[in-house]
This record gives C-alpha cells, sequence and structure tokens, in this order.
C-alpha cells in the first residue's frame, strides 16, 4: 500500500499564482495564500514557505490550454514555472490541463457568498480556488499528460 502524500498545486499567472493543497488520502483540496508575482518573477520565499511548510511529495502546475485544446499564450511561462519547481525544489511536477478552472472556482466562490457562507472574494481567492479545482482535476486522474 502506498504511502499518503501532501500534494501542493498551482495556478500559474502574471499577477499572482493560487496556491492549493490536499493529501492523497483524503483526496480534498484546499485553497491557501496566493504567491504574488513582481515584474516577472513570482515569489519564491512564499512558494518556499509553502514547501516547507507542508512538506509535498509532489508539486502540480496548472497547464493553460484554450478551449479547443491548443496552447495557450501563457503555456510557455508555465511550463518554465514548472522546470523552476522542479529545480528549486527536487520534487516531481506534474501538469494538468487547467480549462475552465477560473471560472468553476469564481462560480464556486460567487455560490458561498451567496448562501452567506463567506464574504468579498478577492482576485487571489479566486485564483488559489483554480488551483484547489486544478488538484482535484490531478486527484481524479484528469487532464493528465499536458
Amino acid at each position: 500500500m502506498t504511502r499518503p502524500q501532501t500534494v501542493l498545486a498551482f495556478d500559474f499567472g502574471l499577477k499572482r499564482i493560487g496556491i492549493a493543497c490536499g493529501d492523497t488520502l483524503t483526496r480534498h483540496a484546499a485553497p491557501r495564500a496566493a504567491a504574488a508575482v513582481h515584474r516577472g518573477t513570482p515569489d519564491w520565499q512564499a512558494i518556499a514557505r509553502e514547501v516547507r511548510t507542508l512538506a509535498p511529495g509532489v508539486l502540480v502546475v496548472g497547464a493553460p490550454y484554450n478551449a479547443d485544446g491548443s496552447e495557450g499564450t501563457l503555456l510557455a511561462a508555465a511550463r518554465r514555472f514548472a522546470a523552476e519547481l522542479e529545480r528549486r525544489f527536487a520534487l516531481p511536477v506534474q501538469l494538468i490541463d487547467e480549462r475552465y478552472s477560473s471560472l468553476e472556482a469564481s462560480e464556486a466562490l460567487k455560490a458561498r457568498r451567496v448562501s452567506g457562507e463567506r464574504g468579498r472574494i478577492e482576485r487571489a481567492d479566486i485564483d488559489s480556488a483554480a488551483a484547489a479545482v486544478i488538484l482535484g482535476r490531478w486527484f481524479r486522474g484528469e487532464g493528465e499528460g499536458a
């Protein structure tokens, strides 16, 4: 039997990088605080804190494809980010198709707001909720091989 492990997921963006964590036992993904991007450079200190705190065994990065399955404009940058994660933390990194993850996350957050479960929604909340959507897809084995 394989030991459960923590998984950290990222929704790559040019202004913020959404972050979520979960584990292979419960297969539940939870948003974390997003990391800022300053002048094209991710806040590597914030990301390193998450990696140190959570000690993941695997990292997952959303791969931005267009609706028709063609490569999105940010795919090359997301791949560079994934390669840098692997280099910095010596952990396996997997890319997962992230199509519509921000929309799905936004709709879920709006529904929680309408129901009174939460207050105001910030853009960073959507980014990290999108990372949780991406991680949920990884847990389900969807969109692998991007």
